[in-house]
C-alpha cells in the first residue's frame, strides 16, 4: 500500500522529520520507495499484521475462517532487514526526500526525552505505559497512526486493510474520499537495545537541524491520545462537593 507522510509545500526541507518518524517504525513495516507526488510525499509499504481470520492447525495446516479455505501456512514475510542505527555514530534517516546514511555527534548534556534534568532517568523508560498488546516501555515509540491512500472505489485494498488483527493495525477509519487512518503497532528501529531509549535523543542533522523528528518531542494535550499508566498524565482534580 501506499503511506501519505505530509506536504512538501513548507520548502524543500519539508517532512524529512515526518518521513524520519515513519520510516523509523520497522517492526511490522516494511518500507519500499519514498518518493515526491505533487506537494505529497509518499513512502510504499508492506504492513506484516497477519489477517484476523487466519487460523493455524498444529499440522501446520492454515484455515481461513471467513471463507473456509484451506493450506500451508503462509510465511511470515520478514523480507530483509532495515537497520536504522548504524556503527558508530552513523544513522539512516530521511535528508531531502532520501534516505541517507549520515554521522550525527551527539551534543553535550543531551537532554533525554522532554525538558528535565539531563542526569535523570529517562522517564519513558520507567513508565508503566504500555501499548494494546501489551508491551510495555516507551508506548509511544511502538504506536502509529498512519494514513492509507485508499480510493474508496478499491474496495479489495479497504477490504484487506479491515481484515488485519487487532491490536497490530486497528481502529480504521474513513477520513477522506481517497485515504484511510488506521493505528498500527510497530515498534521504531531508533530505540536502543533494551527498547526504551530513543539513539537519536540529542544528536543534529549535518545543516544544525535536530535529527531527532520533531513530533516525537510535540507532546499531546495533559490526557489527549496519552497511553494508559503514562508518566506525564494527570488525572482532573476532583471537584470539592458543596454542603448545603
Amino acid at each position: 500500500m501506499t503511506l501519505r507522510i505530509g506536504s512538501l509545500v513548507q520548502g524543500p526541507a519539508a517532512a524529512d522529520h515526518e518521513a524520519t518518524w515513519l520510516l523509523g517504525h520497522t517492526a511490522r513495516i516494511r518500507f519500499r520507495n519514498l518518493r515526491r507526488e505533487g506537494n505529497d510525499l509518499l513512502v510504499d509499504a508492506v504492513l506484516r499484521v497477519r489477517c484476523r481470520y487466519l487460523k493455524s492447525a498444529p499440522d501446520g495446516v492454515a484455515r481461513c475462517a471467513a471463507h473456509g479455505f484451506t493450506g500451508p501456512v503462509p510465511a511470515s514475510g520478514a523480507g530483509e532487514p532495515q537497520p536504522r542505527k548504524l556503527a558508530g555514530q552513523r544513522f539512516l534517516i530521511v535528508e531531502n526526500h532520501q534516505l541517507a546514511a549520515l554521522d550525527l555527534p551527539l551534543r553535550p548534556r543531551s537532554l533525554p526525552v522532554v525538558e528535565n534534568d539531563p542526569d535523570d532517568v529517562n522517564p519513558c523508560s520507567i513508565a508503566p505505559c504500555t501499548t494494546a498488546d501489551h508491551t510495555r516501555g516507551s508506548a509511544c515509540c511502538r504506536d502509529l497512526q498512519v494514513e492509507i491512500l485508499c480510493p474508496r472505489s478499491n474496495t479489495a485494498l479497504e477490504a484487506l486493510v479491515r481484515s488485519r488483527l487487532s491490536p497490530y493495525l486497528c481502529k480504521v477509519t474513513r477520513e477522506a474520499e481517497d485515504a484511510l487512518e488506521a493505528e498500527v503497532i510497530s515498534a521504531c528501529g531508533f530505540l536502543d537495545q533494551e527498547g526504551l531509549n530513543c539513539t537519536l535523543h540529542g544528536r543534529q542533522r549535518p545543516d544544525g537541524r535536530p535529527a531527532k523528528p520533531e513530533l516525537c518531542s510535540d507532546w499531546p494535550d495533559d490526557g489527549k491520545g496519552l497511553h494508559p499508566g503514562c508518566i506525564f498524565y494527570q488525572p482532573p482534580a476532583r471537584k470539592r462537593s458543596r454542603r448545603q
